[in-house]
């Protein structure tokens, strides 16, 4: 069977993409840092799910947790969204999100590539933003940290190529989650009314993108990225 960890798993998009694996018959572990009831309740929820509980941005709480595991899909979902005039960030918000969003994805790669190189055998999926690949007022270093993740996806993918290791980045747009929950009534539908397909999109739209990009379908897709936005950008 098939191995799956997914960071940021106890709600939207990693939670959709826990359900996702699972009902492709993958073993699923899912892990979040301060959720940690509901983390439990995503794992209660889906048959053989293991909850893996540790903050991505501590490198050594992460090479004790799944240091060495064997995995052949990483879904680095773990992100944390920060809207504020640029000159506004505190010292304290600019260390957490750049260590959740960008240093989080840095250090579960590290964790787990030297077994996917050594089976010659694994698929790395970053969850981006569309953010990052145009940028945001006030969103500055959200875009940034979501930027620097898109060309650490094509970096890596031509490193680990040659040792039968995929990386791949999904560039979501606006999507109906938490993250989206400080919108106003008029903000939502001002937004949904710029989105060509005329909805927000779903969690579900992302884990199905991930789920085609884990698969043998996918087996010649590397260092792309994958826009999942309606049509957005």
């Amino acid at each position: 069977m098939k191995k799956v960890l997914i960071t940021g798993a106890s709600r939207g998009i990693g939670r959709a993409c826990a359900e996702e694996f699972a009902r492709g018959g993958w073993q699923v572990y899912v892990n979040c840092a301060r959720s940690v009831e509901l983390l439990r309740e995503v794992a209660e929820s889906i048959p053989g799910c293991i909850a893996l509980p540790f903050d991505v941005s501590d490198r050594g709480a992460v090479y004790d947790a799944i240091g060495g595991m064997e995995l052949d899909c990483l879904i680095n979902n773990a992100g944390k969204a920060l809207f504020s005039p640029f000159d506004a960030v505190t010292p304290e918000q600019e260390k957490e999100l750049y260590g959740t969003d960008l240093f989080g994805v840095l250090n579960c790669t590290r964790a787990v590539l030297p077994s996917m190189i050594r089976r010659r055998t694994g698929v790395i999926i970053n969850i981006a933003s569309m953010w990052g690949e145009t940028g945001a007022s006030c969103e500055v270093d959200y875009s940034a940290a979501k930027g620097a993740v898109i060309a650490f996806t094509k970096a890596l993918a031509k490193e680990v190529g040659p040792s039968g290791v995929r990386v791949v980045c999904i560039s979501p747009g606006a999507v109906d989650t938490d993250m989206n929950s400080r919108l106003t009534v008029r903000e939502y539908e001002e937004l949904v009314d710029s989105v060509p397909l005329e909805r927000m999109g779903l969690p579900e739209d992302i884990a199905s993108a991930a789920a085609f990009l884990a698969s043998e379908r996918a087996s010649y897709i590397t260092g792309s990225v994958i826009d999942v936005n309606g049509g957005l950008i």
